[in-house]
């Protein structure tokens, strides 16, 4: 009875998909947004890092926890939008995803190499009844995502506008990691994955 109540009372602090998608996903809107309507690439990064401070505090509150990939992603944008704003120079936080995405591909090589697929460590629960060998291709594949990621955010951003950049990251980089944790569904299910218990919304961060 008392174990039922506990596990009642965690779920009740559990946020609903929308509060988990706004906790992942609002920051970057909000970015774009202050940066379209100000067209000032310090005040708008500043905005950025405002914006990722409340998401990790409302994590906090909401659930009682705050991710590793957001305490993660969330000093990234720190450090580089801190970079940003100081130096009055957007090349760190055009820079920011690429630095971002090949430390977590690096973080989720090593922990293939070593045998312990990192990712189930963050995701565990967004994927109950996976097998080990899902979460080792699961792993994999997300690390091939993200280095492509990275080599993809270092041609856009060198080669094109702010402007042309910030929709690529709206129109191009959040749909494209959407699509590709949809994609690899049949693969999850073929490893035992129970779609009627996985979370909504189990993405990564963005980087």
């Amino acid at each position: 009875m008392m174990g039922d109540v506990a596990l009642k009372s965690d779920k009740a602090r559990e946020p609903g998909p929308a509060m988990r998608l706004a906790i992942d996903l609002g920051p970057l809107l909000i970015y774009l947004a202050a940066y379209w309507f100000t067209k000032n690439i310090v005040l708008s990064t500043g905005i950025f890092m405002v914006a990722t401070l409340t998401a990790i505090v409302t994590s906090w509150i909401t659930s009682g926890k705050v991710s590793a990939m957001l305490w993660f992603s969330g000093a990234m944008v720190l450090i580089f939008g801190g970079l940003t704003v100081w130096l009055h120079d957007a090349t760190f936080i055009k820079m920011k995803p690429t630095v971002y995405y090949l430390m977590v591909a690096s973080i989720l090589g090593l922990g293939l190499w070593t045998g312990r697929p990192t990712l189930k460590l963050v995701l565990g629960n967004a994927y109950p009844g996976l097998t080990d060998a899902g979460w080792t291709k699961l792993t994999r594949n997300w690390a091939l995502f993200f280095v492509a990621m990275a080599l993809a955010n270092e041609a856009v951003w060198r080669s094109t506008s702010m402007e042309f950049w910030l929709g690529y990251k709206l129109w191009g980089a959040m749909p494209a990691t959407i699509l590709f944790a949809i994609a690899n569904m049949p693969m999850l299910m073929k490893h035992g994955l129970n779609a009627e218990k996985a979370e909504d919304a189990a993405l990564p961060p963005q980087g």
